[in-house]
């Protein structure tokens, strides 16, 4: 398996970039989305990503499952996962579905239920004989955030992007659309 990780800030160019090496791999491309449209904006945003992917291009939206997901997809075709900043809030929304009710207690468990399902999900992209591409947003170079959530948030992403990027073979970081080759 070879693993390509792909991270950067909001708008950076991160899907772009993993769908031109998607595209440019000449192999078939199974694209795993994990987010939930959960309004009109969102929904509209999603149809724009789907617009972009070429026809042949197999896609599966699984916003919670990401091992099983990985272990489902055709073992020969590059798995390209956007986004695992979507899959982690959507972990964290799912054990913590009332942050505002929630103690730090809920949080903590929340990042560590989170985090072995990101072990799951990097020993599952182990054992896959197909290349993938995963993206995500990179949270950890700006100011600690003043609410909870966010916080631990900050951190359930900040763990998981670690996992996946030490398991990478490559890792980029996008920066304004310039892909910067960090390994």
């Amino acid at each position: 398996m070879t693993l390509t990780f792909v991270t950067g800030g909001a708008r950076s160019g991160k899907s772009a970039f993993a769908e031109r090496l998607a595209r440019e791999s000449g192999l078939p491309v199974t694209y795993l989305a994990t987010m939930r449209a959960g309004d009109d904006e969102l929904a509209a945003r999603v149809e724009r990503h789907r617009a972009r992917r070429p026809e042949g291009w197999t896609t599966v939206e699984e916003p919670l499952r990401l091992a099983g997901a990985i272990a489902a997809a055709p073992p020969r075709d590059l798995l390209l996962v956007d986004c695992l900043g979507l899959w982690v809030a959507n972990v964290l929304f799912e054990t913590v579905p009332d942050p505002d009710a929630a103690r730090a207690a809920d949080f903590e468990t929340a990042v560590d239920g989170c985090l072995g399902r990101t072990a799951e999900a990097v020993a599952e992209l182990a054992a896959r004989p197909g290349p993938a591409v995963v993206v995500t947003n990179e949270v950890g170079s700006g100011i600690v955030p003043a609410g909870a959530l966010s916080r631990y948030y900050r951190d359930a992403l900040g763990l998981t992007n670690q996992a996946f990027a030490a398991a990478a073979e490559r890792a980029f970081v996008l920066i304004s659309g310039v892909p910067l080759q960090l390994k």
